[in-house]
């Protein structure tokens, strides 16, 4: 029998181009090649590589590992022991995968020294691969393997480390700040050293492509192209990154806009769908957003986003959050690490008041996103709806070391200092929050910061600057024109000016548009009593005349009683036989009945005057002498109380000049309290009306409890719904 005769090198090379060929269209052809090519070189490291490789490709990963471990190559090639490493990743074997990884040196001995070098001459296969490709390769796939056993430190470590090794390895930067394990000091220390690797035209082109992926909700700002890469201002992750930024700012018209354009060109976007869908919530388009949605599912099923999309539509139709939180669980299911899914979760739970859950989900996401600010923006969004406001403002101290130029958290440390009564401080947290708006450039700001602009009225109405609150609050309207809280807050500072007029316009607007507003009923009611008692009364000469006549005769009447009665007082006395007075006694008494009379003359004649006076002034008097006044019959009685809805929060009390006014037309107002005076003399019983005194009015008109605007984030105090 004839030995056995081996393959030419020539032969061997046609054959190995034929397989790369092959792996790049057709795995079966490939690998049926591939065994053959390993057999005929006697399982050469690299032909045994690349059967390991269509093995892999055609989805035998654990045949694949073991061709490789079997024969030991995992301790000598670093590209064998990654092949391997990947199948047992693949298949869910984490701990193998990180076995494998680690057989030549322990991960923590490795984070401890300097960077590795280049793999020696003897274990490179010359597979074109550069070797500081492989190794950092090598470094990525441990740090998915660590973040899928949930060991989130060490894989940001592995991450990073695969940065400094390869520079371009995107998927490495992809996953830090994606999965939010960086903060911003740390992807700002990270972008700086990538920058000293490359020529100076490659470290450009990084930072502009890596700086658009760092957190464009800290600090909100228009993204810009260097004139250099003005090519690239089509391409559909840069214009994405564009989408964002307008995401962010609140500007969702032009997000759509930009989304739409990427969906229309590239219909299942991976990096674009989450920013899309986002926006479809925020302007509300259910029918686009189901139909968006059940596309996704239909064609991919084991993706998460298919099933968060599913979950907001449910969310975003209201009364069917039992659904959404049944797919937004599916879409965290399949993948734990995905935020936006854990973040809307707990929006389920908060749009029902279930604080205890929607707490428990924002931690879950606080826990995997480390370096995102917005679930603890959102735990101390629910602390303080609990009447929590000492760990409200703790949770959102920690965002704001995380994001400190975000306007979200701004405006809710602003509503905690206000509840706090720090007026300074919450004045300071919302202009601080504005000024970073008006940043941004926009010509028109977005609808979003209207509870902004309200809150900053309220704080300048309690430091009594009732004109920047007014213009505040103008400014509020403009943006939501139908609001009846706007209404309201502008019918309180003009109240509190002193504009009882348009305060009634505004309360009357504010309760066309919410009639359950009891604030503005309360408020109404009280404002009209005040701008009543400042009309002055029309008295004809007419009606002044006969008042005046009716009152001379009551007068008249009043003195012949008087006069009968002294007679018969005198005739009394006589009659029951007691001793008449003596001559100087008379004369006493006779000068004393003469005085009375020219006194009861002077005082009818002091008082009619005097009741003239009264009328006109719309005051009523009463004395002890007998003298009446005539009650005005349109005189309001006030005769209620104000009851509001406690809150944490109580408004400033009045100015010291505000409170005089209001007690001086109070006092106008009120109506009199007449005495029941019955005398022997008329049998006359005046009915006694008792209302509110000035003091009390104005108690009653001392700042009752209102709430702040909520920010729209999914909540209330709101927030800026932030997305």
């Amino acid at each position: 029998m004839a030995p056995a005769r081996g393959a030419s090198d020539a032969e061997l090379g046609a054959l190995r181009a034929l397989i790369q060929r092959l792996i790049e269209q057709q795995y079966q052809s490939a690998l049926f090649w591939a065994d053959k090519v390993a057999s005929l070189s006697q399982e050469a490291v690299q032909d045994v590589y690349w059967l390991a490789q269509c093995l892999c490709l055609t989805g035998q990963h654990h045949r694949a590992s073991h061709t490789i471990r079997s024969r030991k190559l995992d301790k000598t090639h670093p590209a064998c022991r990654y092949l391997a490493a990947k199948c047992h990743f693949t298949s869910k074997e984490y701990q193998l995968a990180l076995d494998v990884l680690e057989k030549e040196e322990p991960l923590s001995e490795r984070l401890l020294q300097p960077s590795p070098g280049p793999c020696d001459a003897e274990t490179h296969i010359p597979l074109g691969i550069p070797p500081h490709a492989i190794e950092s390769s090598i470094a990525l796939l441990r740090g998915c393997v660590l973040e899928a056993m949930e060991n989130r430190a060490l894989a940001a470590e592995s991450y990073r480390e695969a940065l400094r090794l390869d520079a371009y390895c995107y998927e490495a930067f992809h996953m830090l700040t994606t999965h939010h394990m960086l903060t911003a000091r740390e992807e700002r220390e990270l972008l700086a050293s990538l920058e000293q690797q490359g020529s100076r035209h490659d470290a450009q082109l990084l930072r502009f492509l890596y700086q658009n992926k760092l957190k464009k909700y800290n600090k909100p700002k228009p993204a810009e192209i260097p004139r250099s890469l003005e090519r690239l201002s089509e391409n559909l992750d840069v214009v994405m990154t564009v989408a964002e930024r307008h995401y962010y700012n609140c500007d969702f018209p032009a997000c759509y806009t930009l989304t739409s354009a990427i969906m229309s060109k590239d219909p299942y976007h991976s990096s674009c769908l989450p920013i899309h869908i986002g926006v479809l919530v925020e302007l509300c388009k259910t029918n686009e957003l189901f139909y968006l949605s059940h596309k996704l599912v239909d064609l991919y099923p084991a993706n998460s986003v298919s099933w968060f999309a599913v979950g907001c539509y449910y969310l975003v139709i209201g009364q069917k959050n039992e659904h959404a939180r049944r797919y937004l669980s599916k879409s965290t299911s399949l993948d734990r690490m995905f935020g936006p899914a854990w973040i809307a979760f707990g929006h389920s739970f908060a749009v029902e008041s279930e604080h205890d859950q929607a707490m428990a989900a924002y931690f879950t996401a606080a826990q995997l996103m480390r370096g995102c600010h917005l679930p603890l923006l959102y735990i101390g969004l629910e602390y303080g709806l609990t009447n929590n406001p000492r760990l409200a403002e703790r949770f959102f101290s920690k965002a704001l070391s995380i994001a400190p130029d975000d306007p979200f958290v701004l405006h809710e440390m602003g509503v905690v200092a206000f509840q706090n009564e720090n007026w300074k401080a919450a004045h300071k947290h919302f202009t601080d929050a504005l000024s970073k708006i008006k940043a941004i450039g926009n010509e028109v700001t977005a609808e979003k910061w209207e509870p902004l602009l309200n809150n900053l009225g309220h704080v300048c109405r309690k430091l009594q600057r009732y004109e920047e609150a007014l213009e505040y609050h103008q400014q509020a309207m403009m943006l939501v024109p139908q609001n009846s809280s706007t209404y309201a807050s502008l019918g309180y500072v003009l109240a509190l000016t002193g504009h009882f007029k348009s305060a009634i316009d505004h309360f009357h607007k504010a309760l066309g548009l919410r009639r359950d507003d009891t604030f503005s009923l309360n408020m109404l009611a009280s404002c009209t009593e005040l701008y009543v008692g400042e009309m002055e009364p029309y008295v004809g000469p007419e009606t002044k005349q006969e008042m005046l006549s009716c009152y001379n005769d009551h007068l008249s009447m009043v003195a012949l009683l008087g006069a009968e009665q002294a007679q018969r007082d005198a005739d009394s006395s006589s009659v029951s036989g007691i001793r008449p007075l003596d001559s100087s006694v008379e004369s006493t008494t006779t000068a004393s009945t003469a005085s009375t009379t020219a006194s009861t003359a002077s005082t009818a004649s002091t008082a009619t005057a005097s009741t003239a006076a009264a009328v006109t002034a719309r005051t009523v008097t009463s004395s002890s002498s007998g003298t009446l006044g005539r009650p005005i019959p349109f005189l309001l009685q006030h005769n209620h109380q104000l009851h509001h809805r406690v809150t944490p929060i109580r408004l400033a009390p009045f100015s010291e000049e505000t409170s005089s006014t209001l007690a001086e037309l109070a006092a106008l107002t009120a109506t009199n309290t007449t005495t029941n005076t019955t005398t022997n003399t008329t049998n006359t019983t005046t009915n006694t009306t008792t209302s509110s005194t000035a003091a009390e009015l104005t108690a009653e008109l001392t700042e009752p409890d209102m709430d702040l605007e909520p920010n729209d984030s999914g909540d209330a105090g709101g927030a800026a719904g932030t997305p």
